[in-house]
C-alpha cells in the first residue's frame, strides 16, 4: 500500500497488492474450475448409465480423453485434474472451501489433497482440519513440512510396525541410462542414508576446497560414494576428508527413552524421536543412537519445556554448543518459506556484531547461503521477536512483514520484579 500527497487520507494499492489480488482471483477461478471438471464427469457418467454403457473404465477414459483435448493437456494430466476435482468436491468439500475464499492456493491444496489420499482412513479426521488451518498459514515449502510432520506425529503410535515392515524391502537397484551412465538406487532405512550422504557431503566438501580440484560438488560427492563402495577406503584423499565421519542430529525426548513402545509413548502425549530433516524415528533406532552411536549429535530435551540444557557463549563466533541449540531449534533456513536444512546454514547476527549485537540465542538464527546474501545486501531487514522462543520477523523492502517461527521455540526467561515476586 501506498499513499499520495496530493490526496490526504487514501491509500492505494501498490504493485505487490496487485500480485496478490490476480492471485487470489486465479485461486478462486481454480475452485471454480474444479467443481465444473467434476460435474462435466458426473454428467457423463449419467449419460452414460442412461444409455445403458456400463463398462465404467472405458467411459472413465473417454472423460479423461475429451478433457484433455479440451484443455489441451495430456491423457495423463487429465485423470489428475479428474481425481483432485472430485476429492476436493465430494471426500473434503472443506479444501474447496477454503479454496473458494482464497484462503489457501491451489499448490496447497494439491499437497494436502495427496497426502489424505497415501494416510490411512482412521487418521483423516486428525489430519484434515489442522492441515488447512497451516495450508491457510504457512508457505508452501513450511505447509509441506509441517503437514508432514502433523501426519507423523499422529501416525506415531504405529511407527515400530510399519518400520519394521518397510526395512525388510530394503534393496539396492541399478538403472542403465544413456551415454555409458546410470542409476544406483538404494532402498534403506531413511537415518542411514542421510548420514552416508552427509559424510559424502562433507569429504566431496573438503576436497573441492583445494583450488586445482575443478569438480563440482555433485561430482565430488559421487567419486567419494564410489571410492567407499568400490575400495572401501578413501586412503587416496588428503588426511582432512579421510577423518570425515557421519554427522546427523538426533532429538530423543528423555521421557521417550521410559517407554517400552512407540504405542505407550504416544498414550502418554510424549513426542517421537526424530532426526533432523527426516522426522520420526521408532524408540529400539533412537535407543541405540541415544546410547553412543559413533557419528550421531544426540539432543537430549527437557521433558517439560523441550529446553536443550547447557550451552555457553561470550565471543563473537558462536561455540559449537550455541551453533548446535541455535540450528537445533530452527531445524531450517529461517527465511520465509525456505527448507533448506539448519544444518547446511550459516548462523547470522541479526544485529550485526560491528553494530552492537550480541553472540547469544536471542539473536541468532541460520540462513542458507543466499538468503544470508539477501539479508545483508538488499533492503530486507529482520529481527528476533522479544520473548517468541526464536521467531523472526522480517520486513520486505515494500514493508511488507512476514513472522517465520522456528520448529522447536526454546523458552524465554525474564528476571521477576518486585512486582511481579509471589511474596
Amino acid at each position: 500500500m501506498f499513499t499520495d500527497p496530493a490526496i490526504p487520507g487514501q491509500v492505494f494499492p501498490d504493485h505487490v497488492d496487485l500480485v496478490v489480488e490476480a492471485a487470489a482471483m486465479m485461486t478462486v477461478l481454480a475452485a471454480q474450475r474444479l467443481e465444473r471438471i467434476d460435474e462435466m464427469r458426473r454428467e457423463a457418467l449419467h449419460e452414460a448409465a442412461r444409455h445403458g454403457r456400463g463398462l465404467t473404465e472405458v467411459v472413465e477414459r473417454g472423460i479423461r480423453l475429451e478433457l484433455a483435448a479440451a484443455l489441451r493437456v495430456t491423457e495423463h494430466a487429465a485423470g489428475s485434474l479428474l481425481a483432485f476435482a472430485e476429492a476436493v468436491v465430494h471426500t473434503h468439500p472443506a479444501v474447496l472451501a477454503s479454496m473458494g475464499r482464497a484462503r489457501m492456493s491451489e499448490r496447497h491444496a494439491e499437497i494436502l489433497v495427496a497426502a489424505m489420499w497415501e494416510l490411512e482412513p482412521a487418521f483423516h479426521a486428525q489430519v484434515l482440519e489442522p492441515g488447512i488451518a497451516l495450508a491457510e498459514a504457512e508457505p508452501v515449502g513450511t505447509f509441506r513440512r509441517r503437514l508432514r510432520a502433523l501426519i507423523d506425529r499422529v501416525r506415531s503410535a504405529t511407527l515400530t510396525e510399519r518400520y519394521e515392515q518397510a526395512v525388510s524391502k530394503r534393496r539396492v537397484v541399478v538403472e542403465p541410462d544413456d551415454d555409458g551412465m546410470g542409476w544406483l538406487h538404494l532402498y534403506a532405512p531413511m537415518v542411514a542414508i542421510h548420514a552416508a550422504h552427509s559424510r559424502a557431503t562433507v569429504i566431496a566438501k573438503t576436497v573441492t576446497a583445494d583450488e586445482a580440484d575443478t569438480r563440482t560438488l555433485d561430482q565430488a560427492r559421487v567419486d567419494a560414494v564410489l571410492d567407499l563402495l568400490i575400495d572401501g577406503s578413501v586412503d587416496t584423499y588428503a588426511e582432512q576428508a579421510r577423518g570425515v565421519r557421519a554427522s546427523v542430529f538426533v532429538t530423543v525426548p528423555v521421557l521417550a527413552l521410559l517407554h517400552e513402545s512407540d504405542a505407550s509413548r504416544a498414550a502418554a502425549g510424549i513426542d517421537a524421536p526424530a532426526v533432523e530433516g527426516i522426522g520420526p524415528i521408532p524408540l529400539s533406532v533412537a535407543r541405540e543412537l541415544a546410547g553412543g552411536a559413533r557419528g550421531w549429535t544426540r539432543v537430549l530435551t527437557h521433558p517439560e519445556t523441550g529446553m536443550v540444557l547447557s550451552v555457553g557463549r561470550d565471543q563473537y563466533r558462536p561455540p559449537p554448543a550455541l551453533q548446535k541449540l541455535v540450528k537445533w531449534r530452527a531445524d531450517r533456513c529461517m527465511a520465509p518459506g525456505c527448507g533448506m536444512p539448519a544444518s547446511r546454514c550459516d548462523v547470522d547476527h541479526h544485529v550485526d556484531w560491528a553494530l552492537g549485537g550480541h553472540t547469544e540465542l536471542t539473536n541468532l538464527g541460520p540462513l542458507c547461503e543466499g538468503h544470508h546474501t539477501v539479508r545483508h545486501h538488499t533492503d530486507w531487514t529482520i529481527e528476533q521477536v522479544p520473548g517468541s522462543g526464536g521467531a523472526i520477523l522480517w520486513t520486505s523492502p515494500s514493508g511488507r512483514r512476514y513472522l517465520v517461527e522456528p520448529e522447536r521455540a526454546v523458552p524465554a526467561f525474564r528476571p521477576v520484579s518486585s512486582a511481579d515476586a509471589p511474596f
